[in-house]
């Protein structure tokens, strides 16, 4: 006779998760995707934000989700933070990204908020996922006996390398472009530009500060929750659970497959029009985006502006900074039809899915990343800031999905650009990289489907911890 559910007291209480993006909705989106895998398990789902970081965590779930939201209060003033950036809750509203440090520093201002939280939150919290920049989380958790998972929105490649400069290179000691090889990946060379942000730059005491906690508390976690999937980067995933004694990683992505999760646009969207209209023409489009945090010199759009127009190929450019605006006033006139310039938030995994779309011109943020692979579309990285020339390179030199711009003098000319765009739409080189990246988006649908390796990791974490 089969099993019936019963009312037994004795069976385990429902699993509850915490989930605690940091204020930014590039670190925000993928644990949105991760609230919506943990319903779909079972599992109890409470997401922890700001009064002004809600609405959109509140729009992207939708109510039905079934997840709970709760706001924490964030000071009107921050430390370290002008006058100007009064009431900003989100990276993505400071006034420049150069206060980026003194904005993480002050989150710590949240936790007597957060702990009272716990303290009362019904039913008992089973795990914390936060994000690696809220480091003081891991107090707050440990204080109460709950297993604390660090998420950063980076590769397993991105940890192993920094892993591997930190530990035991202390970076590139050559000129800035002199590639060395790293051991024990001697085919992986990088040099102190690949590096700058993270390792040279912002030498104050606040950003020393600020490392040594994030990497404290991320040595001292439970595990690491990272989105991606095993036959992506086998290699990097494995070096780490064997050469590394804390944190485990746990691969549970692409999270962007998670289709369910929508993001609100105008109805009948012009950009949509404009892609069918250019499916229809049998055109093929370059999607341009560098996603909404870096900051892009007026010289550099203009030389990126330039380089579209030359290249003569289609493209779909988003432009999100009003401070950008100016600077592109004129090219759609000036290319016609063949170009679009977006002003608006944009859903850019359904422009990535569009079947004109194929090729991506990105600043390469880990998200976008694996959006343009699991949308089987190629990578021109165009990295900007944090660990994204690590990315471009390892979209070039390791997955072999795209190519990347060369920088001169501090700048991506314009013939560069033009030159890579060519190559990435119309070129031998372009072409491999399609069929390559069209391979991986197929390996990626297996990985989150019932059996698949990022399902069946998600699987075990769950049942490990509860």
């Amino acid at each position: 006779m089969g099993s019936s559910p019963c009312d037994d007291a004795s069976l385990p209480p429902q699993p509850h998760v915490l989930l605690f993006p940091f204020m930014s909705k590039g670190h925000t989106i993928p644990l949105l995707y991760l609230a919506r895998l943990l319903l779909r398990r079972g599992v109890a789902v409470t997401v922890i934000t700001t009064p002004s970081n809600r609405p959109f965590i509140a729009q992207s779930l939708q109510p039905s989700s079934g997840a709970a939201i709760i706001d924490l209060p964030f000071p009107e003033t921050l430390p370290g933070i002008p006058a100007g950036g009064s009431g900003v809750e989100s990276v993505d509203n400071l006034p420049s990204i150069s206060l980026f440090f003194n904005f993480a520093m002050a989150t710590q201002l949240l936790q007597p908020h957060f702990e009272r939280l716990l303290h009362s939150l019904l039913p008992r919290v089973t795990f914390l996922v936060s994000d690696g920049f809220l480091w003081w989380t891991l107090d707050s958790a440990s204080k109460f006996g709950i297993p604390r998972f660090v998420f950063f929105g980076m590769s397993n490649y991105i940890h192993v390398v920094l892993e591997e400069v930190f530990n035991n290179n202390d970076g590139p000691q050559t000129h800035n472009d002199e590639l060395v090889s790293l051991t024990p990946f001697p085919w992986i060379r990088l040099c102190k530009d690949d590096l700058e942000c993270l390792v040279l730059r912002s030498h104050t005491k606040t950003s020393t500060e600020f490392r040594k906690k994030v990497g404290s508390a991320t040595a001292n976690s439970y595990g690491m929750i990272v989105n991606s999937f095993y036959e992506l980067e086998p290699l990097f995933i494995d070096y780490w659970n064997t050469e590394y004694s804390a944190p485990r990683t746990w691969c549970i992505g692409p999270l962007c497959l998670d289709q369910k999760v929508q993001y609100s646009k105008p109805k009948q969207a012009s950009w949509t029009q404009w892609l069918d209209q250019k499916l229809e023409d049998k055109c093929c489009v370059l999607y341009v985006a560098f996603g909404s945090q870096a900051e892009v010199s007026a010289e550099q759009v203009r030389e990126i502006a330039s380089g579209l127009e030359e290249s003569k190929v289609n493209f779909l450019w988003v432009v999100r900074k009003k401070s950008e605006w100016e600077v592109v006033e004129g090219i759609e006139e000036r290319v016609k039809e063949r170009g679009m310039i977006v002003r608006e938030w944009v859903d850019q995994r359904e422009i990535l899915m569009h079947e004109s779309v194929e090729g991506f011109l990105s600043h390469c943020g880990w998200n976008s990343v694996l959006e343009s692979v699991c949308a089987g579309v190629p990578i021109l990285g165009f990295p900007l800031m944090a660990e994204q020339p690590l990315n471009a390179r390892m979209v070039e030199e390791e997955l072999k999905v795209g190519l990347r711009v060369e920088v001169e003098g501090g700048l991506v000319r314009k013939e560069e650009l033009e030159k890579k765009v060519r190559e990435l739409m119309e070129g031998e080189k372009g072409k491999e990289a399609r069929k390559k990246v069209k391979e991986l988006a197929a390996m990626a649908e297996k990985a989150v489907e019932e059996g698949g390796s990022s399902w069946c990791t998600l699987e075990t974490l769950i049942h490990e911890t509860c």
